[in-house]
């Protein structure tokens, strides 16, 4: 990676040499004046890192600030010699000690370049057993640093070190800051050491052995580090920052599969965002990446989990064995992704127990079964997994399945869901699933045309419907929806173990607040009529009290049958009971659509006149109820005359201080009052 706005252009391998060295001579205090000086917005810890990359201009501001804060026009050659022994790129110093010789490392010298700095070449023009010659270029673009070149002088003349030999000569006449087209270095080295034989191949040793302890500790460092992690977007970042320790490349590409079938987790680094998907995509395919790379699973032995590649431009591509270093690096990787996949598992399993309680506990308060249906859909997406989810109801009086609730939907989706009516005569599915009683999987693209309207409009490319029963009753459908892709393959998972659970708790509770519902309508409806009682007006009265105001008066009409006793005596009470459903449906036929009919004993009728203008419009509606009573009822194959008497009581509104049975007995009294002047003949006058 590279921080924002900077080029990736020089590795943080070579700024933290530079630190390292600055630290190691003067203390931390003088690393912080470099970086004061310098200019750079970057921490040490920052520069100090391989998997970063940075400009070349804060390699160059970085390089002229350590050498005016100590002092040494030779510092950055001694940087340069001090490379391999403070621990610049261990993977590279055991890559170059196993090419067995000083001039087998010169002549793979290019390939090592570009994994330190993209803005040079170098080109080996001749290599033997104790000579080299080398051009070294800069890209057009840039402006040569003549600190630059005497780092890579130093850095140079220690090849031979490697092998227990003295550090090269180097002799360098033509340089490109004079104004030559390029840097020329002309290195010589003895075959031999000067030093004892074996005190020769001890420095030799020493040398490789500090590499591989460097190795060590950063595999051990890894694989702390990434077991450590508690989140997998931090996981995925950190493997890509250990791979940089393996194996020195330009860019580095991680795909993993995600649980659940996910989309694939990818991060990457040094990579062009645009070209990062196609490439992920191919790496998890195990295709070919059509560029230099080292490939390495990303596997455990429980899982694979994906693939990481450390990427080289089309010039040079790995050194000797890097794949083996990369390998033990994604081993920790797949062994903390195991950790935290089963870390991740047990959390989301944990989170469904606890939604399961939840909705448990939810269902247990649901009264109704709007609140029992918006519960279920709420949780379902917890629970399953799922996108968004759905709950429809079955009308068994209309034989329709309709929209009831819904989560995980947009409020566009979720009106024209909230308006679905599904008729088996246009759902097959539908047909299908009240005959066998079965789950069903709905593919958008297989569906019946009505079906297939619903599940575009509500986003959902796939969807599992399971039937909700009690008994041999069906009550009707909960749904679980993905987008395209996502949705299970088969019906033999978890999802439908989870979908069926919860629909067996909804089945459970619709039928509790059905009963409730039942049970509420009893206590508070006339069973002969179903006009809600004397308790049921009366609250609703009251309730509607405060609306009162002057021009939206509130009325209250009293009325109860004349002959109602005869027809009990002479017909029977079948009789009479039929009279009253008559009387029920005659008066529900002649009040407005807002107002509210109670029976509240016997042949007594009520009626609640909500939003009046003035005390006529109550007068006026007592006169079409009056006219209920004109045509005689059919009773028992006979049409028997039965007449009323109707009282009105009228709230004028904040004036007045009524309670709904003061109200009510006014309109009673009203009644009476009317009963006994048609007895002494005079007629409805008011």
């Amino acid at each position: 990676m590279s921080a924002a706005g900077e080029a990736r252009e020089t590795s943080g391998a070579t700024t933290g040499v530079l630190l390292r060295y600055v630290r190691s001579i003067a203390g931390d205090e003088a690393v912080e004046r470099v970086l004061e000086r310098s200019g750079v917005p970057y921490t040490a810890e920052q520069l100090d890192d391989q998997s970063r990359w940075w400009s070349y201009d804060t390699r160059i501001r970085l390089f002229a600030a350590a050498t005016d804060v100590l002092g040494d026009p030779d510092l950055m050659f001694k940087v340069g010699v001090a490379a391999l022994h403070s621990g610049l790129a261990n993977s590279m110093v055991i890559l170059l000690r196993a090419m067995g010789t000083p001039r087998q490392v010169f002549r793979q010298l290019p390939r090592a370049v570009v994994k330190f700095s993209t803005t040079s070449t170098m080109e080996i023009l001749d290599a033997t057993a104790t000579s080299a010659s080398i051009r070294y270029t800069l890209h057009p673009g840039y402006q040569h640093s003549r600190l630059d070149c005497i780092y890579a002088q130093g850095l140079i003349s220690t090849v031979p070190t490697i092998f227990g030999l003295p550090a090269a000569r180097v002799e360098h006449e033509e340089c490109e800051s004079d104004g030559h087209l390029a840097c020329i270095y002309h290195l010589t080295w003895d075959r031999r050491t000067r030093l004892p034989r074996r005190r020769g191949s001890e420095r030799s040793a020493d040398v490789e052995l500090r590499a591989l302890r460097g190795q060590l500790r950063s595999l051990q460092s890894a694989g702390t580090d990434l077991v450590a992690s508690d989140d997998l977007d931090t996981a995925l970042h950190r493997i890509i920052t250990r791979a940089a320790e393996a194996v020195l490349a330009p860019a580095y590409l991680l795909a993993v599969a995600a649980p659940q079938d996910g989309d694939p987790l990818v991060h990457s680094s040094g990579v062009p965002q645009d070209e990062v998907p196609e490439l992920a995509a191919t790496l998890l395919a195990g295709g070919d990446l059509a560029q230099n790379a080292v490939v390495v699973d990303v596997a455990s032995a429980r899982r694979f989990h994906g693939r990481l590649a450390a990427l080289y431009g089309s010039d040079y591509g790995a050194m000797g064995d890097e794949e083996s270093m990369l390998t033990a690096y994604a081993g920790h990787a797949a062994a903390a992704l195991d950790l935290l996949f089963a870390l991740d598992g047990a959390r989301r399993e944990a989170a469904r127990a606890g939604a399961l309680l939840e909705l448990a506990h939810q269902l247990a308060a649901a009264t109704d079964a709007a609140s029992v249906s918006d519960v279920v859909a709420d949780a379902l997406p917890r629970i399953v997994g799922c996108t968004r989810s759905s709950l429809l109801l079955w009308d068994p009086g209309v034989g329709v399945l309709r929209a009831a609730s819904a989560a995980g939907m947009s409020e566009e989706q979720h009106q024209f869901f909230a308006g679905a009516q599904l008729y088996p005569e246009d759902v097959p599915e539908l047909v299908g699933m009240l005959t066998d009683r079965t789950p069903r999987i709905l593919d958008v693209s297989t569906s019946s045309p009505v079906l297939r309207g619903l599940l575009q409009a509500i986003g959902s490319s796939d969807v599992v419907a399971v039937p909700l029963l009690a008994g041999a009753s069906f009550l009707g459908v909960a749904t679980v929806g993905w987008e395209a892709g996502r949705a299970p393959s088969s019906l033999s998972g978890d999802v439908l173990v989870r979908l069926r659970g919860v629909g067996d708790q909804a089945s459970t509770a619709l039928q509790k607040a059905r009963l409730l519902e039942r049970v509420r309508h009893q206590a508070t409806h006339d069973a002969l009529t179903g006009l809600p009682n004397r308790m049921l007006f009366l609250d609703r009265l009251e309730a509607a009290l405060p609306d009162a105001a002057p021009g939206a008066l509130l009325g209250v009409l009293f009325s109860d049958l004349d002959r109602f006793k005869e027809v009990n005596d002479t017909l029977g009470h079948a009789a009479g009971d039929e009279l009253l459903r008559q009387v029920a449906a005659r008066l529900r036929a002649a009040v407005r659509p807002g107002d509210t009919v109670g029976r509240l004993s016997g042949d007594e009728f009520a009626i609640i006149l909500p939003g009046l203008v003035d005390a006529d419009d109550a007068h006026r509606l007592a006169e079409r109820v009056s006219a209920c009573f004109t045509e005689p009822f059919r009773l028992e194959g006979t049409d028997v005359p039965v007449g009323t008497s109707v009282g009105v009581a009228v709230h004028g509104g904040a004036s007045e201080v009524r309670t709904a049975e003061e109200l009510l007995r006014a309109a009673d009294a009203a009644m009476y009052r009317h009963k006994e002047r048609v007895r002494r003949g005079a007629g409805t006058a008011r």
